[in-house]
């Protein structure tokens, strides 16, 4: 009787330890924190809030090469003393099953000024490091493209795609919403 009751705790401890799955989330800044390395401290910052109509949608979804999770867009505009230091986004997406946040910065022009990761649920092998994100800054929407020169990088090659697709959206966005609307 001893034998079962042992094998039965052994068994239910071995149960228990294979549920366990390791936990990756890390969160580098809070929003607040990002907006504050986006446009520097004691900056305006307000809030844009966009809907697309589905002709914008459409056009939206053909420049990013991606479909859209949304029907609302928030930008961050950044400001100092009513002059336009440019736009933030934050953006998430899905790696492989798991979710990454990036602030995306446009300068006031659309131009891609920056890329922070505000957090990464996956391994965090799969991340991609931050000088990778240098090679996308200054390019145009039509050059953001692995086939244009984007090197991707071995072992986290969704990680840099998710991104790729993430800064994308918010260009093609930018063209539509705030440039179309100027």
């Amino acid at each position: 009787m001893k034998t079962i009751r042992i094998g039965g705790f052994f068994i239910l401890f071995l149960l228990l330890l294979s549920a366990i799955t390791p936990s990756y989330a890390t969160v580098f800044y809070s929003k607040n924190e990002a907006l504050e390395l986006a446009f520097g401290k004691g900056m305006q910052v307000e809030q844009l809030s966009l809907f697309p109509d589905q002709q914008q949608v459409e056009k939206i979804q053909t420049l990013a090469k991606a479909k859209l999770d949304s029907g609302l867009f928030t930008f961050y505009v950044g400001k100092d003393q009513g002059k336009l230091l440019g736009y933030a986004a934050i953006e998430t997406g899905t790696v492989r099953t798991k979710p990454e946040t990036l602030m995306i910065v446009l300068t006031p022009d659309g131009e891609l000024r920056n890329v922070t990761m505000l957090a990464f649920h996956e391994p965090p092998e799969y991340q991609p490091p931050e000088r990778w994100y240098e090679q996308l800054y200054k390019r145009t929407l039509a050059d953001m493209d692995f086939n244009k020169g984007i090197d991707g990088i071995s072992g986290a090659t969704l990680s840099t795609r998710a991104a790729v697709s993430s800064v994308r959206k918010v260009m093609a966005i930018y063209e539509v919403m705030v440039q179309g609307n100027q």
